[in-house]
Protein backbone atom coordinates (compact mmCIF):
# COMPACT_ATOMS: atom_id res chain seq x y z
CA UNK A 1 0.00 0.00 0.00
CA UNK A 2 1.30 3.84 -1.08
CA UNK A 3 1.35 5.90 2.03
CA UNK A 4 -0.42 8.91 1.18
CA UNK A 5 -0.59 11.26 4.61
CA UNK A 6 -2.69 15.26 4.23
CA UNK A 7 -2.27 18.43 6.06
CA UNK A 8 -5.73 20.17 6.58
CA UNK A 9 -5.39 23.43 8.55
CA UNK A 10 -8.32 25.55 8.98
CA UNK A 11 -7.35 29.20 7.33
CA UNK A 12 -8.61 30.92 10.00
CA UNK A 13 -5.88 32.77 11.67
CA UNK A 14 -1.93 31.78 12.05
CA UNK A 15 -0.20 28.91 11.27
CA UNK A 16 0.00 27.93 14.83
CA UNK A 17 3.59 26.37 15.86
CA UNK A 18 1.18 22.81 16.88
CA UNK A 19 -0.13 22.66 13.59
CA UNK A 20 3.86 23.17 12.14
CA UNK A 21 4.60 20.17 13.93
CA UNK A 22 1.52 17.63 12.87
CA UNK A 23 2.90 19.21 9.04
CA UNK A 24 6.13 17.57 10.01
CA UNK A 25 5.26 14.23 11.27
CA UNK A 26 2.96 13.89 8.17
CA UNK A 27 5.94 15.02 5.55
CA UNK A 28 8.20 12.74 7.27
CA UNK A 29 6.00 9.40 7.36
CA UNK A 30 5.33 9.97 4.18
CA UNK A 31 8.89 10.70 2.88
CA UNK A 32 9.70 8.01 4.67
CA UNK A 33 7.80 5.31 3.48
CA UNK A 34 8.41 7.00 -0.64
CA UNK A 35 4.98 8.29 -0.24
CA UNK A 36 2.77 11.27 -0.32
CA UNK A 37 2.07 14.28 1.95
CA UNK A 38 -1.22 16.07 0.00
CA UNK A 39 -2.24 19.82 1.32
CA UNK A 40 -6.13 20.48 2.06
CA UNK A 41 -7.36 24.04 3.20
CA UNK A 42 -10.47 23.10 5.06
CA UNK A 43 -12.54 26.38 4.44
CA UNK A 44 -16.06 25.44 4.65
CA UNK A 45 -16.40 27.90 7.52
CA UNK A 46 -17.16 30.63 5.41
CA UNK A 47 -17.67 33.01 8.26
CA UNK A 48 -14.34 32.56 9.42
CA UNK A 49 -12.10 32.31 6.51
CA UNK A 50 -9.77 34.74 5.49
CA UNK A 51 -7.77 34.30 2.31
CA UNK A 52 -4.83 36.18 4.60
CA UNK A 53 -4.44 33.27 6.56
CA UNK A 54 -4.59 30.99 3.52
CA UNK A 55 -1.54 32.85 2.36
CA UNK A 56 0.01 32.61 5.84
CA UNK A 57 -0.22 29.24 6.31
CA UNK A 58 1.30 28.54 2.70
CA UNK A 59 4.23 31.01 3.55
CA UNK A 60 4.49 29.01 6.78
CA UNK A 61 5.00 25.80 4.69
CA UNK A 62 7.48 27.11 2.31
CA UNK A 63 9.56 28.49 5.37
CA UNK A 64 9.60 25.29 7.20
CA UNK A 65 10.87 23.97 3.60
CA UNK A 66 8.00 21.42 3.95
CA UNK A 67 6.73 20.68 0.48
CA UNK A 68 3.10 19.00 -0.80
CA UNK A 69 2.10 16.95 -3.58
CA UNK A 70 -0.16 18.04 -6.17
CA UNK A 71 -1.73 21.20 -6.20
CA UNK A 72 -3.66 22.67 -2.32
CA UNK A 73 -7.28 21.41 -2.26
CA UNK A 74 -9.82 23.25 -1.17
CA UNK A 75 -12.37 21.83 0.30
CA UNK A 76 -15.27 24.58 -0.33
CA UNK A 77 -15.01 24.00 -3.77
CA UNK A 78 -15.89 19.85 -3.29
CA UNK A 79 -19.20 20.84 -1.26
CA UNK A 80 -20.89 19.38 -3.77
CA UNK A 81 -19.62 15.87 -3.81
CA UNK A 82 -20.02 16.17 -0.08
CA UNK A 83 -23.78 16.84 -0.60
CA UNK A 84 -23.85 14.28 -2.81
CA UNK A 85 -22.81 11.43 -0.16
CA UNK A 86 -25.16 12.91 2.83
CA UNK A 87 -28.34 12.48 -0.19
CA UNK A 88 -26.66 8.96 -0.78
CA UNK A 89 -26.55 8.05 2.78
CA UNK A 90 -29.99 9.72 2.93
CA UNK A 91 -31.53 7.71 0.18
CA UNK A 92 -29.90 4.15 1.47
CA UNK A 93 -31.61 4.64 4.70
CA UNK A 94 -27.98 5.24 6.65
CA UNK A 95 -29.20 9.30 7.46
CA UNK A 96 -32.55 11.02 7.77
CA UNK A 97 -34.22 14.41 8.06
CA UNK A 98 -34.49 16.17 10.93
CA UNK A 99 -37.05 19.12 11.42
CA UNK A 100 -36.38 19.94 14.83
CA UNK A 101 -36.33 23.73 15.13
CA UNK A 102 -33.55 25.90 17.22
CA UNK A 103 -36.53 26.33 20.50
CA UNK A 104 -36.91 22.55 20.16
CA UNK A 105 -33.44 21.58 20.12
CA UNK A 106 -32.79 24.21 23.09
CA UNK A 107 -35.83 22.55 25.24
CA UNK A 108 -34.84 19.13 24.49
CA UNK A 109 -31.53 19.91 26.13
CA UNK A 110 -33.01 21.86 28.90
CA UNK A 111 -34.93 18.92 29.87
CA UNK A 112 -32.38 16.27 29.57
CA UNK A 113 -30.32 18.43 32.22
CA UNK A 114 -32.52 18.72 34.79
CA UNK A 115 -32.97 15.00 34.46
CA UNK A 116 -29.34 13.97 34.21
CA UNK A 117 -29.36 12.49 30.97
CA UNK A 118 -27.28 13.09 28.47
CA UNK A 119 -27.76 16.16 26.24
CA UNK A 120 -27.12 14.57 22.82
CA UNK A 121 -29.76 15.01 20.22
CA UNK A 122 -32.55 12.16 20.99
CA UNK A 123 -33.17 10.71 17.72
CA UNK A 124 -37.23 11.86 17.03
CA UNK A 125 -37.13 11.71 13.94
CA UNK A 126 -34.66 9.20 13.39
CA UNK A 127 -37.58 6.69 12.39
CA UNK A 128 -40.61 9.14 11.79
CA UNK A 129 -42.59 8.41 8.82
CA UNK A 130 -42.40 11.15 6.10
CA UNK A 131 -46.41 11.72 6.38
CA UNK A 132 -45.35 13.69 9.82
CA UNK A 133 -42.65 15.80 7.97
CA UNK A 134 -44.05 19.73 8.97
CA UNK A 135 -44.22 22.21 6.02
CA UNK A 136 -42.12 25.37 5.96
CA UNK A 137 -39.04 24.09 8.23
CA UNK A 138 -35.62 22.96 6.31
CA UNK A 139 -34.57 19.93 7.95
CA UNK A 140 -30.86 19.12 8.36
CA UNK A 141 -29.47 15.41 7.73
CA UNK A 142 -28.47 13.29 10.36
CA UNK A 143 -26.40 10.59 10.00
CA UNK A 144 -27.81 7.18 11.53
CA UNK A 145 -25.40 6.04 14.74
CA UNK A 146 -25.24 2.79 16.05
CA UNK A 147 -26.84 2.11 18.93
CA UNK A 148 -25.66 -0.68 20.13
CA UNK A 149 -21.95 -2.17 21.12
CA UNK A 150 -18.80 -0.16 20.57
CA UNK A 151 -16.73 1.72 18.02
CA UNK A 152 -12.83 0.68 18.08
CA UNK A 153 -10.29 2.85 16.59
CA UNK A 154 -6.89 0.89 16.29
CA UNK A 155 -4.48 4.04 16.62
CA UNK A 156 -1.22 4.03 16.02
CA UNK A 157 -0.14 6.74 18.18
CA UNK A 158 -2.74 5.54 21.23
CA UNK A 159 -3.29 1.61 20.74
CA UNK A 160 -6.51 0.51 20.95
CA UNK A 161 -8.93 3.09 22.00
CA UNK A 162 -12.92 2.07 22.07
CA UNK A 163 -16.26 3.59 22.89
CA UNK A 164 -19.65 3.00 23.66
CA UNK A 165 -21.70 3.85 21.18
CA UNK A 166 -24.48 5.21 22.88
CA UNK A 167 -21.92 7.66 23.98
CA UNK A 168 -22.32 9.09 20.00
CA UNK A 169 -25.18 10.90 18.61
CA UNK A 170 -27.06 11.41 14.82
CA UNK A 171 -24.82 14.19 14.34
CA UNK A 172 -25.23 16.29 11.53
CA UNK A 173 -24.25 16.10 7.94
CA UNK A 174 -25.54 18.44 5.90
CA UNK A 175 -27.72 21.89 7.83
CA UNK A 176 -30.60 23.35 6.60
CA UNK A 177 -29.19 25.64 4.17
CA UNK A 178 -28.06 22.53 2.53
CA UNK A 179 -24.03 23.25 3.44
CA UNK A 180 -22.48 20.38 4.41
CA UNK A 181 -20.78 19.72 8.05
CA UNK A 182 -16.80 19.32 8.81
CA UNK A 183 -17.18 16.05 10.10
CA UNK A 184 -19.62 14.86 6.67
CA UNK A 185 -16.27 17.35 4.71
CA UNK A 186 -13.26 15.72 5.98
CA UNK A 187 -14.34 11.74 5.74
CA UNK A 188 -15.41 12.85 1.69
CA UNK A 189 -12.21 14.01 1.18
CA UNK A 190 -9.85 11.86 3.11
CA UNK A 191 -11.66 9.15 0.66
CA UNK A 192 -11.47 10.95 -2.17
CA UNK A 193 -7.74 12.27 -2.43
CA UNK A 194 -7.13 7.72 -0.78
CA UNK A 195 -5.53 8.84 2.23
CA UNK A 196 -4.01 6.18 3.75
CA UNK A 197 -2.83 7.68 7.08
CA UNK A 198 -4.47 10.34 9.16
CA UNK A 199 -1.51 11.49 11.81
CA UNK A 200 -2.81 14.81 14.18
CA UNK A 201 -3.48 15.94 17.55
CA UNK A 202 -5.40 13.92 19.89
CA UNK A 203 -7.58 16.77 20.59
CA UNK A 204 -9.56 15.05 17.31
CA UNK A 205 -9.83 11.27 18.59
CA UNK A 206 -13.52 11.68 19.22
CA UNK A 207 -13.90 13.00 16.17
CA UNK A 208 -12.34 9.56 14.68
CA UNK A 209 -14.90 7.94 16.22
CA UNK A 210 -17.80 9.97 14.48
CA UNK A 211 -15.77 9.96 11.18
CA UNK A 212 -15.33 6.19 11.34
CA UNK A 213 -19.58 5.97 11.15
CA UNK A 214 -19.47 7.66 8.12
CA UNK A 215 -16.52 5.64 6.28
CA UNK A 216 -18.72 2.53 7.42
CA UNK A 217 -22.03 3.61 6.19
CA UNK A 218 -20.22 4.27 2.97
CA UNK A 219 -18.45 0.61 2.67
CA UNK A 220 -14.99 2.97 2.85
CA UNK A 221 -11.60 1.77 4.06
CA UNK A 222 -10.85 3.86 7.09
CA UNK A 223 -7.76 4.91 7.48
CA UNK A 224 -5.06 4.32 9.93
CA UNK A 225 -5.54 6.99 12.99
CA UNK A 226 -2.27 8.45 15.00
CA UNK A 227 -3.59 10.92 17.66
CA UNK A 228 -0.57 12.63 18.72
CA UNK A 229 -0.85 13.95 22.09
CA UNK A 230 -0.83 18.19 22.16
CA UNK A 231 2.09 20.53 22.93
CA UNK A 232 1.94 22.68 26.46
CA UNK A 233 3.63 25.44 27.66
CA UNK A 234 6.76 25.13 30.31
CA UNK A 235 4.47 25.26 33.09
CA UNK A 236 2.17 22.49 31.77
CA UNK A 237 -0.60 24.31 30.82
CA UNK A 238 -1.86 24.52 26.84
CA UNK A 239 0.61 26.42 24.65
CA UNK A 240 -0.66 30.05 24.01
CA UNK A 241 0.24 33.55 23.86
CA UNK A 242 1.21 34.10 27.47
CA UNK A 243 4.37 31.34 26.91
CA UNK A 244 5.41 33.26 24.07
CA UNK A 245 5.04 32.92 20.39
CA UNK A 246 2.45 30.72 19.11
CA UNK A 247 2.53 31.03 15.32
CA UNK A 248 4.94 29.74 12.39
CA UNK A 249 5.93 32.97 11.32
CA UNK A 250 6.64 34.38 15.06
CA UNK A 251 9.60 32.46 15.36
CA UNK A 252 11.10 33.09 11.58
CA UNK A 253 10.76 36.92 12.90
CA UNK A 254 12.26 36.04 15.79
CA UNK A 255 15.37 34.79 13.65
CA UNK A 256 15.35 30.90 14.03
CA UNK A 257 16.39 29.07 11.41
CA UNK A 258 13.74 26.37 9.52
CA UNK A 259 15.99 23.55 9.99
CA UNK A 260 16.33 24.26 13.49
CA UNK A 261 12.53 24.65 13.85
CA UNK A 262 12.17 21.55 12.25
CA UNK A 263 14.42 19.26 14.54
CA UNK A 264 13.20 21.31 17.56
CA UNK A 265 9.61 20.34 16.38
CA UNK A 266 10.65 17.06 15.86
CA UNK A 267 11.99 16.29 19.28
CA UNK A 268 8.71 17.58 20.85
CA UNK A 269 7.10 14.86 21.04
CA UNK A 270 8.93 11.71 19.01
CA UNK A 271 12.20 10.53 20.21
CA UNK A 272 15.19 7.90 18.59
CA UNK A 273 16.98 7.48 21.64
CA UNK A 274 18.99 10.21 23.13
CA UNK A 275 19.78 11.88 19.64
CA UNK A 276 19.28 15.87 20.01
CA UNK A 277 20.59 17.03 16.59
CA UNK A 278 18.40 15.35 13.65
CA UNK A 279 19.38 16.45 10.21
CA UNK A 280 16.38 16.33 7.75
CA UNK A 281 18.11 13.12 6.06
CA UNK A 282 18.27 11.26 9.35
CA UNK A 283 14.67 12.54 10.29
CA UNK A 284 13.35 10.86 7.18
CA UNK A 285 15.16 7.54 7.48
CA UNK A 286 14.06 7.21 11.09
CA UNK A 287 10.89 8.80 11.59
CA UNK A 288 7.87 6.27 12.43
CA UNK A 289 5.03 6.60 14.40
CA UNK A 290 6.18 3.93 17.25
CA UNK A 291 8.47 7.03 18.50
CA UNK A 292 5.77 9.76 19.44
CA UNK A 293 4.91 9.42 22.71
CA UNK A 294 1.72 9.64 24.87
CA UNK A 295 2.30 12.27 26.75
CA UNK A 296 2.07 15.44 26.36
CA UNK A 297 5.70 17.71 25.60
CA UNK A 298 6.57 20.89 27.02
CA UNK A 299 7.92 23.52 25.07
CA UNK A 300 11.41 24.72 26.11
CA UNK A 301 12.55 28.06 24.34
CA UNK A 302 16.06 27.41 25.86
CA UNK A 303 17.05 23.91 24.00
CA UNK A 304 15.36 25.67 21.24
CA UNK A 305 17.82 28.73 20.92
CA UNK A 306 21.00 25.84 21.83
CA UNK A 307 19.60 24.20 19.07
CA UNK A 308 19.10 27.44 16.31
CA UNK A 309 22.61 28.45 17.92
CA UNK A 310 24.02 24.90 16.72
CA UNK A 311 22.10 25.15 13.40
CA UNK A 312 23.51 28.92 12.78
CA UNK A 313 27.05 27.48 13.31
CA UNK A 314 26.87 25.15 11.46
CA UNK A 315 25.09 26.96 8.23
CA UNK A 316 26.62 27.85 5.09
CA UNK A 317 27.93 31.49 5.17
CA UNK A 318 26.01 32.37 2.12
CA UNK A 319 22.84 30.27 3.29
CA UNK A 320 23.06 32.20 6.03
CA UNK A 321 23.69 35.48 4.47
CA UNK A 322 20.08 35.34 2.53
CA UNK A 323 18.25 34.44 5.66
CA UNK A 324 19.91 37.43 8.14
CA UNK A 325 19.96 40.04 5.32
CA UNK A 326 16.55 41.05 5.47
CA UNK A 327 16.87 41.23 9.38
CA UNK A 328 20.16 43.85 8.92
CA UNK A 329 18.30 46.02 5.99
CA UNK A 330 15.16 46.30 8.33
CA UNK A 331 17.70 47.84 10.62
CA UNK A 332 19.39 50.28 7.90
CA UNK A 333 15.96 51.22 6.71
CA UNK A 334 18.13 50.27 3.36
CA UNK A 335 19.48 47.38 0.91
CA UNK A 336 22.89 46.40 2.10
CA UNK A 337 25.67 47.66 -0.36
CA UNK A 338 28.48 45.53 -2.27
CA UNK A 339 30.80 46.22 0.43
CA UNK A 340 28.68 45.76 3.40
CA UNK A 341 28.03 41.77 1.55
CA UNK A 342 31.27 41.50 1.00
CA UNK A 343 32.15 42.64 5.12
CA UNK A 344 29.61 40.42 6.36
CA UNK A 345 30.99 37.49 4.47
CA UNK A 346 34.40 38.13 5.72
CA UNK A 347 33.40 38.13 9.13
CA UNK A 348 30.47 35.29 8.92
CA UNK A 349 32.81 32.84 10.50
CA UNK A 350 33.14 34.75 13.94
CA UNK A 351 29.43 36.30 13.79
CA UNK A 352 27.92 32.56 13.70
CA UNK A 353 29.52 31.36 16.34
CA UNK A 354 28.54 33.92 18.68
CA UNK A 355 24.77 34.06 17.75
CA UNK A 356 21.86 32.19 18.99
CA UNK A 357 19.33 33.65 16.56
CA UNK A 358 19.42 35.55 13.15
CA UNK A 359 18.35 38.64 15.22
CA UNK A 360 21.53 38.64 16.72
CA UNK A 361 23.68 37.79 14.15
CA UNK A 362 21.94 40.91 13.01
CA UNK A 363 22.42 42.83 15.51
CA UNK A 364 26.47 42.11 15.55
CA UNK A 365 26.59 42.21 11.85
CA UNK A 366 25.25 46.04 11.53
CA UNK A 367 28.49 47.70 12.48
CA UNK A 368 30.11 45.89 9.56
CA UNK A 369 27.06 47.81 7.42
CA UNK A 370 26.45 50.72 8.68
CA UNK A 371 27.43 54.38 7.34
CA UNK A 372 29.87 56.66 9.44
CA UNK A 373 28.65 58.65 11.22
CA UNK A 374 26.45 56.36 13.15
CA UNK A 375 24.88 56.47 16.52
CA UNK A 376 26.19 54.96 20.07
CA UNK A 377 24.18 52.97 22.52
CA UNK A 378 24.81 53.94 25.76
CA UNK A 379 27.54 51.57 27.05
CA UNK A 380 29.67 53.28 23.86
CA UNK A 381 28.83 56.64 24.82
CA UNK A 382 29.93 55.70 28.47
CA UNK A 383 33.58 54.39 26.86
CA UNK A 384 33.73 57.46 24.46
CA UNK A 385 34.12 60.07 27.00
CA UNK A 386 36.84 63.30 27.59
CA UNK A 387 39.61 60.04 29.05
CA UNK A 388 39.78 57.98 25.91
CA UNK A 389 40.34 61.00 23.63
CA UNK A 390 44.30 60.21 24.38
CA UNK A 391 43.89 57.15 24.06
CA UNK A 392 42.35 57.30 20.73
CA UNK A 393 44.37 59.91 19.34
CA UNK A 394 47.50 57.09 20.58
CA UNK A 395 45.77 53.95 18.91
CA UNK A 396 45.40 56.46 15.67
CA UNK A 397 49.21 57.30 15.39
CA UNK A 398 49.76 54.01 15.75
CA UNK A 399 47.84 52.51 12.99
CA UNK A 400 48.50 54.77 10.67
CA UNK A 401 52.24 53.84 10.55
CA UNK A 402 50.63 50.00 9.49
CA UNK A 403 51.48 49.18 5.97
CA UNK A 404 50.09 45.27 6.50
CA UNK A 405 46.85 46.16 7.98
CA UNK A 406 46.28 42.78 9.31
CA UNK A 407 44.31 41.87 12.39
CA UNK A 408 47.63 40.28 13.91
CA UNK A 409 49.57 44.05 13.35
CA UNK A 410 46.10 45.56 14.45
CA UNK A 411 46.51 43.77 17.82
CA UNK A 412 50.33 44.05 18.22
CA UNK A 413 49.69 47.56 18.17
CA UNK A 414 47.12 47.42 20.94
CA UNK A 415 49.49 45.18 23.00
CA UNK A 416 51.90 47.79 23.30
CA UNK A 417 49.78 50.29 24.28
CA UNK A 418 48.56 48.42 26.59
CA UNK A 419 51.73 47.99 28.08
CA UNK A 420 52.62 51.05 27.85
CA UNK A 421 49.54 52.70 29.32
CA UNK A 422 47.41 50.25 30.98
CA UNK A 423 49.31 47.95 32.67
CA UNK A 424 49.11 44.85 29.75
CA UNK A 425 45.27 44.81 30.17
CA UNK A 426 44.64 44.52 26.37
CA UNK A 427 40.91 45.09 27.31
CA UNK A 428 41.28 48.45 28.27
CA UNK A 429 42.35 49.69 24.76
CA UNK A 430 40.24 47.24 22.72
CA UNK A 431 36.95 47.87 24.37
CA UNK A 432 37.27 52.24 23.55
CA UNK A 433 38.69 51.10 20.25
CA UNK A 434 35.16 49.02 19.87
CA UNK A 435 33.33 51.47 20.87
CA UNK A 436 34.32 53.92 18.15
CA UNK A 437 34.37 51.09 15.49
CA UNK A 438 31.13 49.51 16.24
CA UNK A 439 29.22 51.73 18.09
CA UNK A 440 28.66 49.15 20.80
CA UNK A 441 30.47 47.18 23.54
CA UNK A 442 29.49 44.00 21.99
CA UNK A 443 31.40 42.69 18.72
CA UNK A 444 33.07 39.83 17.04
CA UNK A 445 37.44 39.77 17.41
CA UNK A 446 38.28 43.88 16.88
CA UNK A 447 41.16 43.29 15.13
CA UNK A 448 39.52 40.85 13.03
CA UNK A 449 36.76 43.63 12.34
CA UNK A 450 38.85 46.35 12.01
CA UNK A 451 41.23 44.33 9.45
CA UNK A 452 37.49 43.78 7.81
CA UNK A 453 36.43 47.37 7.78
CA UNK A 454 40.54 48.55 6.20
CA UNK A 455 42.51 51.04 7.34
CA UNK A 456 40.69 54.23 5.09
CA UNK A 457 37.39 53.40 7.53
CA UNK A 458 38.80 52.39 10.74
CA UNK A 459 40.59 55.72 10.97
CA UNK A 460 37.58 57.73 9.59
CA UNK A 461 35.69 56.17 12.41
CA UNK A 462 38.19 57.05 15.03
CA UNK A 463 38.24 60.70 13.86
CA UNK A 464 34.72 60.83 14.12
CA UNK A 465 34.84 59.19 17.70
CA UNK A 466 37.74 61.96 18.26
CA UNK A 467 35.06 64.61 17.55
CA UNK A 468 33.18 63.29 20.39
CA UNK A 469 35.90 62.84 22.98
CA UNK A 470 37.29 65.73 22.22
Amino acid sequence: MSVVTRFPPSPTGFMHIGNARTALFNWLYAKHHGGKMLFRIEDTDRARHSEEAVTAIINSLKWLELDWDGDVVSQFSNSNRHVEIAEQLLHEGKAYRCYCTEDELREMRETAKKEGRSTFYDRRWRDRPESDEPQGIEPVIRIKAPLEGETVIEDSVQGTVRVDNKELDDFILLRSDGTPTYMLSVVVDDHDMGVTHVLRGDDHLNNAFRQKIIFDAMGWDVPVYGHMPLIHGPDGGKFSKRHGATSVEEYRDMGYLPEAMRNYLLRLGWAHGNDEIISTDQAIEWFDVKGIGKSPSRFDFKKLDSLNGHYIAHADNERLYSFVQPFIERRLDTEISETGHKRIMLCMDELKKRAKTLLQLADEALFLVKEAPFSYDEKAKALLDHDTHTLLMRIKGSLETLNDFTHVTIQDVCKEIANDEMEGKLGKVAMPLRAALTGTTVSPSIFHAAEILGKDEVLKRIDIALERTG
